[in-house]
């Protein structure tokens, strides 16, 4: 789904006043960059190499190669998670593909962000950056059929 059709700016009932109050103000894109920053500082580095390892593992075999692109879109994902979120959704292949990807590679990443994400939530200010890590945890136990808005 388009973040156009989710902000519903096709409407005609919606005025251009209230298309300017719904968008981001310049603060809140400072501070998404900002958290970025510091998130990568942090340890979404590290979660991203998990991410590239993950899919160069599978693109080893010819099966894997789809697997292991959608590998490195999540990568990029973790190196920049504010002011991002994820929707869930997909078919009867995304249920296959992330069964698969469950046994082989999302129980052990998914472990290993929800660890980081319990380390950074013992202080006040590593409560947002433990939350992005709980986030990233949910989609390493199941990417595919994921969207990213």
């Amino acid at each position: 789904m388009a973040l156009r059709n989710l902000t519903n700016w096709d409407d005609p009932n919606i005025t251009e006043e209230n298309k300017q109050k719904n968008r981001p103000e310049k603060s809140d894109k400072i501070m998404g960059c900002l958290g970025n920053f510091i998130w990568i500082v942090c340890g979404g580095i590290w979660q991203a190499l998990g991410w590239c390892l993950a899919g160069l593992l599978w693109c080893i075999t010819i099966i894997g190669i789809p697997i292991g692109r959608q590998c490195f879109k999540f990568a990029s994902l973790s190196l920049a998670p504010f002011g991002k979120e994820v929707q869930y959704g997909g078919g009867a292949p995304s249920l296959i593909a992330n069964i698969l990807w469950l046994i082989i590679s999302g129980i052990p990443l998914a472990i290993c962000f929800a660890l980081n994400g319990a380390i950074l939530c013992v202080t006040i200010i590593g409560i947002p950056f433990g939350l992005q890590c709980f986030k990233q945890a949910k989609l390493a136990l199941m990417p595919f059929g994921a969207e990213v808005i």
